[in-house]
């Protein structure tokens, strides 16, 4: 029974090349441009569309790829699953999201889930550690797991140095470094490392604290009141592992009297904007989002992926927000 559906040899004909040349335009093999651009413009002419089902069931693979985040409440991660989507449409795959609330059940779970629903593979931002299947493409993003599983990262590192040293350039002599997040080591926790590098190489008196997630933050106002005298405080440069907890610690000073930045500077991490390209929340130490997306993606779908690099990191920015006296 003949129906009005459009086939690749209706393509074909109407492109005017052979089968073949459809063929392979619609499986991503290189082809003449000239060749490409007929196939392309009578595909859309003709209302033709790849029926991926089919597609997957020749080549064995599901064109899907798993991504697993803590969330998509905070700007940040839902910045890089934006990016991890339109990468992954650009190379003709799906993206199939799990939100874990940073739960180590729910993230081995959701591990477990993709092996029954056969993706082609997962990018995860964890916090926790996983056990993954040896035949699983898997990229990780912040955290290493072995060397088998590459980990695509900002240069923590490399922030946490810029951090310190932009607040001694621009005139602080008593810094601290706040942190909170997960017990569990990561690439983010380089950060600190960098920051008090710098502190000790210099001979800055500094001080820092760690806190794990879920920990109360009256630690930090303690901390700051502990070091206020007669409406004065004493530490003027502080350095937040995150831009959300830099927020954070501003409400917190602002509500002791101290101004920021007049009294106090403050540098983020994440150069998280408000409403996705507007006016930073702090002065921050900017992620390549887009690069770190783009990176993940192109390290899961290589297919000569037994040379890939156990640790890939990108390099960060420093950008002024508001809470530093540029």
């Amino acid at each position: 029974m003949k129906t009005n559906v459009p086939t690749m040899k209706d393509v074909a004909r109407e492109a005017g090349v052979a089968l073949g040349t459809v063929s392979k335009v619609f499986n991503g093999i290189p082809v003449g441009e000239s060749y490409r651009t007929k196939v392309e413009a009578a595909a859309q002419k003709l209302g033709y569309q790849v029926n991926q089902y089919a597609r997957g069931l020749r080549a064995n693979k599901t064109y899907t790829v798993a991504v697993i985040l803590p969330g998509v409440d905070h700007p940040f991660f839902a910045s890089l699953a934006q990016f991890l989507c339109t990468s992954l449409a650009q190379r003709n795959h799906r993206m199939l999201l799990y939100v874990t609330a940073s739960r180590p059940d729910m993230e081995q779970l959701c591990v477990n889930m993709v092996r029954q629903n056969r993706v082609d593979g997962i990018i995860g931002l964890t916090y926790n550690p996983l056990k993954v299947d040896d035949d699983l493409p898997f990229v990780s993003i912040d955290r290493s797991f072995t060397s088998d599983i590459p980990c695509v990262a900002s240069d923590n590192y490399s922030g946490g140095r810029m951090a310190a040293e932009k607040l001694l350039e621009l005139g602080c002599k008593r810094l601290a470094f706040l942190r909170t997040g997960s017990v569990n080591p990561s690439e983010t926790d380089k950060r600190g490392d960098g920051f008090e590098m710098v502190c000790r190489t210099r001979n800055i008196h500094y001080d820092a604290i760690r806190l794990k997630d879920g920990d109360d933050l009256e630690v930090f106002r303690e901390f700051f009141c502990s070091h206020i005298s007669d409406g004065k405080i004493d530490v003027d440069g502080v350095f937040c592992s995150t831009d959300l907890l830099a927020w954070r610690v501003q409400v917190m000073l602002e509500e002791l009297g101290i101004r920021v930045p007049e009294d106090v500077q403050i540098i983020g991490f994440d150069g998280v904007r408000r409403f996705g390209g507007e006016s930073l929340y702090c002065s921050t130490i900017v992620q390549p989002i887009q690069k770190i997306a783009e990176t993940s993606v192109d390290l899961l779908l290589d297919k000569d992926r037994m040379n890939a690099p156990a640790l890939i990191c990108l390099p960060v920015t420093y950008a002024p927000g508001g809470t530093t006296r540029e």
